[in-house]
């Protein structure tokens, strides 16, 4: 990396003493003055609309890797100094998980006191709508755990795994929350539905936090991991002690979680009547995944062609959510939306301001299960 200086930050000069004025930060890069100022990112309104937000870094060459939303984004130096920075145009209404990638390791951004998990950030431009009952939680912060752990040894998938439960107001209807370890190490689930709940935004409920060993082979459209809750895990959640009414059961999915769960409410309706979809796969197709273009087959997929033949969802809450920047994603699930609703079911559509990332979809999950459960 060459030492030259680069082009000044926006509104600028090369002489410029306070390159990042705008941003809030007087002192000269560098400084102690200016390290002990830092606090990013931060957002100005950017020309032409959205807004131009700048992240910055101490020490040595690094990148910005957001998740799903941009591709990576190089920081530059300033002058000789150890600042690195960014000014990174976002449209409007934007909340991102990103992490810094510096000498061959993955660090969350020290300057940002909201993390996800010990290596991820999350950043919001200021439109971005609140996330209420969601703590704001460091790199160096532990996640609470539920007590309640069960071993899972499923002989349906095959292998050991941990299921954890909680029970949110002394417990009540299961909410099966697919890719559990996502909502137990990255961010806190357990904490925000208790919050949720003592708010008067969540009647009681019990959370089960469904690891997934293989998110291809359980959760594309196969019945082998409807069979499993329904024959094994739901019956140790039965004998766990913990107050559960598998009765009222909703089943919360992100992604190929999402589409899953669209799955076991159209395969095993007996079972799952309600349901709460972020950005669900619906693209999902057999083979579509080793194809280079995944989102690019016929528009929704399997499922929307399951759909087409005949279904009877009268009995079934459905929750859509996807976000607003997905923009490959949105024809997909669009129809899945349309052809569920033709179907009988009872369907709510809502839009993340986000792309394709967990830190969007965490409002959308606590509204969306309380919608399903009436």
């Amino acid at each position: 990396m060459t030492s030259a200086s680069p082009p000044p930050p926006s509104g600028a000069t090369t002489d410029d003493k306070r390159p990042f004025a705008a941003f809030g930060l007087l002192s000269r890069p560098g400084t102690d003055a200016f390290w002990a100022a830092a606090r990013t990112p931060v957002s100005v309104p950017a020309d032409g609309g959205g807004w131009l937000t700048l992240f910055l870094w101490r020490g040595s060459e690094a990148v910005l890797d957001f998740e799903s939303w941009s591709p990576p984004v190089p920081l530059r130096r300033w002058d000789s100094t150890d600042c690195w920075y960014a000014e990174v145009r976002m449209p409007a209404r934007l909340r991102v998980t990103y992490r810094v990638l510096a000498g061959g390791a993955a660090h969350a951004d020290p300057f940002n006191p909201v993390g996800a998990g010990g290596e991820r950030s999350i950043a919001a431009t200021p439109d971005a709508p609140p996330q209420p009952h969601w703590p704001a939680l460091g790199p160096d912060d532990v996640l609470p755990l539920p007590r309640t752990r069960l071993r899972w040894n499923s002989d349906r998938l095959g292998g050991r795994r941990t299921v954890r439960v909680h029970p949110v107001g002394g417990g009540g209807p299961v909410v099966l929350l697919l890719d559990g370890d996502d909502w137990l190490y990255l961010h806190p689930a357990m904490t925000a539905f208790d919050a949720a709940f003592d708010a008067g935004d969540m009647p009681p409920v019990t959370l089960v936090f469904v690891p997934a060993k293989d998110r291809e082979a359980e959760f594309g459209c196969r019945p082998a991991l409807w069979e499993a809750v329904r024959d094994e895990l739901l019956p140790l959640v039965a004998e766990s002690g913990v107050v559960a009414d598998p009765d009222r059961l909703v089943v919360a999915g992100q992604s190929l979680g999402g589409l899953s769960a669209l799955y076991a409410a159209l395969e095993f309706p007996e079972l799952v009547s309600r349901i709460a979809c972020q950005s669900g796969s619906f693209w999902w197709a057999p083979g579509a995944m080793e194809s280079a273009d995944p989102l690019g087959g016929a528009v929704g997929g399997a499922i929307a062609g399951r759909l087409r033949r005949g279904a009877d969802l009268s009995r079934l809450r459905c929750a859509f959510d996807v976000g607003e920047h997905e923009a490959s994603m949105l024809p997909h699930c669009e129809l899945a939306e349309t052809l569920t609703e033709r179907s009988g079911a009872t369907v709510r559509v809502s839009r993340s301001a986000s792309a394709h990332d967990r830190a969007g979809w965490r409002q959308a999950l606590l509204r969306d299960v309380a919608w399903a459960l009436g």
